[in-house]
């Protein structure tokens, strides 16, 4: 970390000699809620057990404002006085313990009915009049608590609320709060 803020020539200096500068405001989705202990071997088995395992953490903005400066959109690196580095996705995915083998999933999706298709797989949807996107309330109104009761359906739609939840709320989180359609 001292190479990072260790240079007289760059914003990074204010930082070690804790002046004030332009630092970025964050902004962290939450969590929402945490898998019940059930959804645990399937969200392995999808290879997503340990992005389940993301709880809130605190940020240094500072020091994240300090990268920022050091970015080259045109290398699409960080420099550094230690030399350029990046972020490969193999570095998140030692970091998240995601699995990147296998097809890219890509492309656009043209669901014609995208409530009838939730409810085939969640047994539930809201309105179809009101369906445009799911809300992270909704999945959270309708999947934070799993019953005692719960049979295996039961618990393999909540697997795959979690995992809408896990991939729009955490990993590849958007501002207006649902999951994309």
């Amino acid at each position: 970390m001292s190479s990072l803020i260790d240079n007289t020539n760059h914003i990074s200096s204010t930082i070690k000699e804790m002046e004030l500068y332009r630092v970025l405001r964050g902004r962290v989705n939450s969590i929402g809620f945490q898998p019940d202990e059930r959804l645990i071997q399937f969200l392995e088995l999808a290879g997503l057990g340990s992005a389940a395992l993301i709880r809130t953490f605190d940020l240094r903005y500072d020091l994240i404002s300090a990268l920022v400066e050091r970015w080259r959109p045109e290398t699409y690196t960080f420099h550094l006085p230690c030399g350029d580095c990046t972020i490969t996705p193999e570095d998140v995915a030692i970091q998240l313990g995601l699995p990147i083998d296998g097809n890219a999933v890509t492309g656009i999706s043209l669901i014609s009915k995208p409530a009838t298709l939730c409810y085939e797989l969640l047994r539930r949807s809201p309105s179809e009049e009101k369906f445009a996107s799911l809300r992270f309330s909704w999945l959270k109104a309708n999947f934070e608590y799993l019953p005692s009761t719960a049979n295996e359906r039961e618990v393999m739609q909540a697997v795959r609320a979690y995992i809408m939840h896990l991939i729009e709320g955490v990993l590849m989180t958007e501002s207006n709060g649902s999951v994309a359609t």
